[in-house]
């Protein structure tokens, strides 16, 4: 199966040279030049635990350098950064091929389904991990991480099935679901629990999980999801907002920044649209009152806004 990502950072370099190690055939497709010359010139560095494995596979800066036409795409960018990057993969996008999306937050597949097609679109959430330590190298957070994958309208469906063996093979636990949008909305609840909170005091986990009253404005928040997916009649597993605040944190240590601050911390957008955001979009469709939720969009907006080169600021 030729896999190609677009966007090969952390997760996307630690899942797709996972992959290749597995015997996939792998394209990383990504604009950091330093990454794709580093990975290319002596391949790609993963490091698992204290082990450290070099895997060969080919990276490039844009799809036009495939050649070919790819059986999957990947999309790892920054939510928003979708469309554009959907748009930069159409030489490698074929009558075959599928895609699918397996970054955080809800609404990628409506944005991919508007370029590609309904029928081309796979959804996937992982709680793979990963750290880019350097150019061509990466921290490999695989093991005891599961990776859920399905069609959107539920369907079990044999392409389904060959990239959950493609995956699976290469040594990551990946599951079908007939119900992935409930799997999205379960991950989205664990992506609120410490994503605004954490953006917003600048704290990693180990700061967030010892004041009790950021528990309380996380579990809030996390509760206003649950309703704003219980009125839209969405099939969750998580209604207990303190089972998402635990898995937030499950096998990560006291010093894990979440990606929302991540992307503060350098000087780049957050993702609080496809996160917070979504709780509130939803929310104000359904009448379903998103308080702590809005709050906490507003607040990370404003961080990015106070920055002098906010896109668009005068």
């Amino acid at each position: 199966m030729r896999i190609c990502f677009i966007g090969a950072g952390a997760l996307g370099s630690t899942i797709g040279g996972t992959l290749a190690r597995g015997g996939a055939e792998v394209w990383l497709i990504d604009p950091f030049q330093a990454h794709v010359d580093a990975i290319n010139a002596g391949g790609l560095r993963l490091l698992e635990g204290g082990a450290e494995t070099v895997v060969k596979v080919t990276a490039c800066t844009s799809a036009t350098q495939v050649g070919v036409e790819a059986d999957l795409v990947i999309v790892l960018v920054k939510s928003y950064h979708t469309q554009d990057a959907i748009r930069a993969a159409a030489p490698i996008i074929g009558p075959q091929t599928i895609v699918m999306s397996l970054q955080n937050g809800l609404g990628h597949e409506d944005i991919l389904s508007e370029e590609v097609g309904r029928d081309r679109v796979m959804a996937g959430k992982t709680y793979v991990g990963g750290v880019l330590l350097g150019p061509g190298h990466v921290r490999s957070g695989i093991i005891g991480k599961e990776t859920i994958i399905g069609e959107l309208d539920g369907r079990l469906t044999e392409r389904a099935q060959r990239i959950s063996e493609t995956f699976n093979r290469a040594g990551i636990l990946t599951l079908l679901s007939d119900n992935i949008l409930g799997t999205m909305w379960d991950k989205l609840f664990i992506n609120v629990a410490g994503g605004g909170v954490t953006a917003i005091t600048g704290l990693t986990y180990g700061g967030l999980y010892s004041l009790p009253i950021l528990e309380n404005c996380a579990l809030a928040a996390i509760s206003e999801g649950i309703a704003v997916a219980q009125a839209a009649g969405v099939k969750i597993s998580i209604t207990d907002p303190r089972r998402a605040w635990s898995m937030a944190s499950a096998g990560l240590p006291p010093e894990f920044k979440t990606s929302m601050l991540q992307s503060l911390q350098s000087g780049n957008l957050t993702e609080v649209d496809y996160i917070h955001g979504s709780v509130v979009r939803w929310g104000a469709k359904l009448n379903v009152p998103t308080p702590v939720n809005s709050t906490l969009v507003a607040l990370v907006k404003g961080l990015e806004y106070a920055r002098s080169d906010y896109p668009g600021k005068s």
